[in-house]
This record gives structure tokens, sequence and C-alpha cells, in this order.
């Protein structure tokens, strides 16, 4: 198949941020996504699937703008990545590594050009660069 990577994953059948991954980035998302639609109490449930591939995802990954990069430290991102379940009542960041330092926001929102960052607290950093990462995705879409 033309469009499949490395991974053995075709990037069609991804979300488009996770399909502009690394392959290891592809396969976390659509190795997980995979097994939750096969769980006894979600088979077929999509929107279960998808929760819990990004949960998987953001253990080891964080967006940054229209992609996901490897994190430094694994670890879950947001209160949302903390545990997979019916309860969608968490917080989340989409993506944004909340649980990072300060100053790996600040940096990050530096590589995104996120105009305050300097006077920002870390959670309006995550605010900003989760709007950034938002516009990035737009802008990958057109």
């Amino acid at each position: 198949m033309p469009g499949k990577k490395k991974s053995g994953v075709d990037p069609d059948d991804l979300p488009a941020p996770v399909a502009r991954s690394d392959s290891k980035a592809q396969r976390t998302f659509a190795e997980t996504h995979e097994s939750a639609l096969q769980t006894r109490n979600h088979e077929g449930d999509e929107q279960y699937a998808h929760r819990v591939a990004y949960s998987a995802l953001k253990h080891n990954y964080e967006k940054v703008g229209d992609h996901w990069e490897p994190k430094e430290e694994s670890g879950p991102s947001d209160p949302q990545a903390e545990t997979t379940g019916p309860d969608q009542t968490r917080q989340t960041k989409g993506g944004v590594d909340a649980n990072a330092s300060k100053k790996h926001l600040q940096d990050l929102a530096r590589k995104l050009d996120v105009k305050g960052r300097s006077s920002m607290t870390k959670d309006e950093l995550a605010d900003a660069i989760d709007k950034a990462n938002q516009k990035a995705n737009a802008r990958a879409r057109s």
C-alpha cells in the first residue's frame, strides 16, 4: 500500500496529527486503539478507543504544533491521561504535557512563537500551547 510507513500502520487510518508523527507514536496509537476496540465492555466503541489511545500516547508523547513528539520523561500529561474509563470530567490540555516543568513549557511556547509567554503562569502556558497546536492543526489541514 503506497501510504504505508515502516511501522505497518496506514497513516490514512490515523488522526492527522498522529499520522504526521514518528512511527512509534503511530504504532502506540494504532495498537492501543485496536486493543481498546476489542475489550469486552467496550467492543466497537470508537469514542472509548480514541480516548484510551490518546491516553496511552500522552504518556510518552506531547503535542507540538501539528504532530506528536517524544517527551523527555514518560508519564501522564494531564488528569485526563492519568486513567482510562468512562469518566470524562477530568481536565485535558489537548496533548500538552501540563505536568512538565514551567521551563519546558516556556521553551515549547518559544518554539511555537506564543506571544506573552514570559509573563504567563504554568497553566496559562499550557493553555496557550494548546491554542497554538490547534492553529497549527488547522493550517496543516488546509
